[in-house]
């Protein structure tokens, strides 16, 4: 059974970097997405941006932020975040879908970017 633990969340002025971990145990392969969703106070999850061995794509409003990547020898998937801003403010919740399984999802990381 896979299971994701992350981590790399904070508090950080407007402007300021963070990068999230999330790592898988069980078996992951590098076709299996990951990736990662965020849900901010009274809204809905959101997502954010995904990687698999056919490439990654992130959400629209944070192309040129933010950078997902992975280090499938770790089974570790990455979220690096630039230039944060107040609305970026969110719980981080990474996921992946294992071969022939159901979405699994992380705990949350908290990210909380003060203007």
């Amino acid at each position: 059974q896979v299971r994701l633990v992350e981590s790399g969340g904070g508090l950080v002025q407007a402007g300021g970097s963070l990068k999230l971990s999330c790592t898988a145990s069980g078996t992951i392969f590098s076709s299996n997405a990951m990736g990662w969703y965020r849900q901010a106070p009274g809204k809905q999850r959101d997502w954010v941006a995904t990687i698999a061995s056919g490439g990654s794509n992130v959400k629209d409003s944070v192309k040129g932020r933010f950078i997902i990547s992975r280090d499938n020898a770790k089974n570790t998937v990455y979220l690096q975040m630039n230039s944060l801003e107040p609305e970026d403010t969110a719980v981080y919740y990474c996921f992946c879908v294992p071969t022939g399984g159901t979405v699994v999802w992380g705990q949350g990381t908290q990210v909380t970017v003060s203007s």
